[in-house]
């Protein structure tokens, strides 16, 4: 597995939560830092992006080396970087591309600049096997209003597939909806994951590790659909515990509800 991403200096999101998930689905994590951030649960207070060339760098000496089987990106920062990491994709086609399309984060600080949305959106969805973004980053992308229940939710997952991505899995998160939702769309259908709520403390991470589970099922030999039922049912089980105190993995899916909606991939 290869995350490319930015650092949380928290260790609950990016990198950090990535490896961790990697590790709880047993596969090995290789790394591309695409930023430092200094954060907590409070939020971000600063953000330094790699150069370009960094981050190049750090993607040529892990494919040189190691027989990836699945991709999943996070924080790309900048323009740069989105062109850097869609030339090493295109370049290198490892089997499966998971995309968490990081924009804002749960505190409300942006973590893409306005100029690389558009490279995002021609470059690298063409190369997704599967996009993951949540209401927010949904509309973004798509340049309109969140969606406010199922069916918008179901309507903006076709429109993401219609600019290349292979397949979408919309959050419902930020839906307000009896139960927590998942749609995941193909060019087959839409399939429904639903859980029940759970209430959770100040979190974040939370499209973080959803998607690097999806990510590692897909690297295990999963079909898509069981990939994300069990990333979401790794995530539920996470927080559950995460009632009863501190996880060494702490993550969050679009079950988890604390003092806001806590399923913005930071």
């Amino acid at each position: 597995m290869l995350s490319i991403a930015g650092s949380d200096s928290c260790g609950g999101a990016g990198i950090q939560a990535d490896l961790k998930t990697f590790a709880a689905f047993g596969v090995d994590g290789a790394t591309a830092v695409t930023a430092v951030t200094a954060q907590n649960t409070r939020g971000i207070r600063a953000v330094q992006a790699m150069s370009a060339a960094m981050v190049h760098a750090q993607l040529d000496a892990v494919f040189d080396e190691i027989d990836v089987r699945a991709v999943k990106l996070g924080m790309l920062a900048n323009a740069d970087i989105v062109a850097a990491v869609a030339r090493q994709l295109e370049r290198r086609r490892p089997p499966f591309v998971v995309i968490d399309p990081v924009l804002i984060a749960t505190s409300g600080t942006r973590l893409l600049d306005e100029g690389a949305l558009h490279l995002l959106r021609s470059r690298l969805l063409p190369l997704a096997d599967c996009l993951a973004p949540n209401l927010a980053e949904a509309a973004a992308l798509l340049g309109t209003t969140c969606a406010q229940g199922e069916p918008d939710m179901a309507a903006q997952g076709r429109a993401l597939l219609a600019l290349g991505a292979r397949a979408v899995l919309m959050k419902g998160g930020h839906a307000a909806l009896p139960e927590a939702v998942d749609l995941l769309v193909t060019a087959d259908g839409t399939q429904r994951f639903a859980a029940a709520w759970v209430d959770t403390g100040e979190l974040h991470g939370t499209g973080c590790m959803l998607s690097a589970g999806i990510a590692a099922g897909m690297a295990r030999g999963d079909p898509l659909a069981d990939a994300v039922g069990r990333a979401k049912a790794h995530v539920r089980a996470v927080l559950v515990g995460r009632q009863h105190g501190p996880s060494s993995s702490q993550a969050a899916g679009s079950e988890a509800r604390g003092g806001k909606d806590q399923s913005i991939g930071d």
